[in-house]
């Protein structure tokens, strides 16, 4: 069975391909005088149940409104965020957004569901329920002409009908982290994303987080971080970074290990929850952006969001990105008439490419390098993270940049460099100059506090060079993973 041909085709109806379907609907087709259509397919329209992509940046908040669609935040009780709080061994450090900036946090499924509706009211915009299938590609050229998808059955039983072919001047990918067609559009240009721990995730009802409306990281020795965050009036979302591989008591796990580092007030939130709650995982995947032009790719069809490219989810910055992404491609878009005219595409997706890079790369490359310090499992990682959590208490512009870039609002590399370094170099001098126990306090007696003696110099030199070694090879890789062009 053949369809009515659409302009543009989005396959999945998340938060990158909702939020397009609804931006594209503004485009008017200059050929015929009237709004483009457009297809969203999804698979299953019902409300998604996701344990991350639970709270928007500031940045992202600015998107949603350059969108139209910042009512999508209004009725589903989103908690307004005025920044984060880490936490370390008993130590808190406020980390506030600048000038009142605020993001959202909320549950993710909701969000979606309003996103998912301005696109339904969206002129143009078909919103279909089915599974896809496969791509149609034309025999001689290769290129991606539409998909093959099975609608779900109408009578509700969540039967499958017939196998619909759905034809498009262009097919848009969106379908997510664990996406079906990244590697037949990329082909061999086609990165493979790396997975080195998950996110565990339960909800802990009626708690009081350290500094309320704040997004809380604790820093937990020996292990990966946890992110404690409201989601609702009574609900607060943990997430509890596991390495990988994952250990087969999970719960076990973060009772033992875990909850003993947590803030006094949370431990018994925190063990009514594994109790009760279902423990549910999310593999944190890093995929580098690559160039979706070039002689290995389809024509036709492109990918979107985390179908594409993604980052650790430790700084919530993934919907910052898509949206950030949908704003700059609709408008790119919108200067195209003919989407079946491959030379404009590929000029219009080199331009978006490029055009993405100061946001996205600033969240990608800071995301990591952020985990591989609160997560840090050597020596030399750890002194970058105590000279991490101290640099924060200098406050000032100390807190000001690196919060700015966290939030989405500082697009800057240059600018996420120099304060990545200066924390490095800082990490260092504190290692000649903060005082340290240099007996073992018993019986409740104070530790006795001294800087390092002169004669540790020659040692601490030794390790400053490593530690500096140590921010390159954290830092240069990912910088290298963004500026490479082929």
């Amino acid at each position: 069975m053949s369809s009515d041909h659409y302009d543009i085709l989005i396959v999945g109806a998340g938060v990158a391909g909702s939020a397009l379907a609804h931006a594209l609907s503004a485009i008017t087709s200059k050929s015929r005088g009237s709004p483009i259509r457009v297809a969203l397919v999804e698979r299953s329209l019902s409300e998604p149940d996701r344990i991350v992509g639970e709270l928007l940046q500031p940045g992202g908040v600015e998107a949603l409104q350059k969108l139209g669609m910042q009512a999508a935040l209004e009725g589903i009780d989103a908690i307004s965020e005025n920044g984060y709080c880490v936490v370390q061994a008993g130590r808190i450090v406020h980390i506030p957004y600048p000038d009142g900036r605020q993001g959202r946090s909320f549950h993710h499924g909701q969000f979606v569901m309003g996103l998912r509706a301005h696109a339904k009211r969206a002129p143009g915009v078909d919103v279909i329920e089915a599974t896809v299938n496969e791509l149609i590609e034309c025999q001689h050229s290769r290129r991606v002409l539409g998909v093959r998808a099975t609608r779900t059955s109408t009578s509700g039983d969540g039967t499958k009908g017939e196998k619909e072919s759905f034809f498009a001047d262009l097919v848009i990918i969106a379908d997510g982290c664990f996406s079906n067609f990244r590697s037949s559009v990329m082909g061999k240009s086609a990165r493979q994303s790396s997975t080195r721990s998950y996110f565990v995730g339960a909800i802990l009802k009626d708690v009081r987080l350290p500094i309320p409306q704040h997004g809380t990281v604790a820093l937990i020795k020996g292990h990966g971080p946890v992110l404690l965050y409201q989601v609702s009036e009574h609900d607060t979302r943990m997430l509890v970074d596991v390495k990988h591989p994952l250990p087969s008591d999970l719960k076990g796990h973060i009772l033992t290990n875990i909850v003993p580092q947590l803030p006094a007030s949370l431990h018994v939130a925190v063990h009514e929850a594994l109790e009760n709650d279902r423990l549910r995982r999310m593999p944190n995947s890093f995929l580098p952006p690559v160039e979706q032009v070039g002689k290995y790719t389809k024509e036709g069809v492109f990918l979107l969001g985390d179908a594409w490219n993604m980052r650790h989810p430790l700084t919530g910055g993934g919907m910052t990105v898509a949206l950030n992404d949908v704003v700059i491609l609709s408008q790119l878009l919108a200067e195209i008439d003919n989407f079946t005219n491959w030379d404009q595409m590929s000029d219009l997706l080199s331009r978006w490419h490029w055009a993405r890079k100061p946001l996205s790369s600033t969240v990608n490359i800071l995301s990591v390098a952020l985990y591989d310090l609160f997560g840090a499992d050597d020596e030399c990682l750890v002194v970058l993270q105590n000279g991490c959590f101290k640099y924060f208490e200098c406050g000032g512009d100390c807190v000001r940049g690196p919060v700015s870039l966290l939030a989405g609002i500082a697009p800057s590399p240059s600018l996420l460099a120099y304060h990545f370094f200066y924390v490095a170099f800082y990490s260092i001098w504190i290692m000649f100059t903060d005082p340290r126990p240099v007996n073992n306090a018993v019986n409740g007696e104070k530790p006795v506090l001294e800087a390092p003696p002169i004669w540790d110099y020659p040692y601490l030199c030794l390790k400053s060079v490593k530690v500096f070694w140590t921010a390159c090879t954290v830092f240069g890789p990912l910088l290298w993973t963004e500026i490479r062009w082929w």
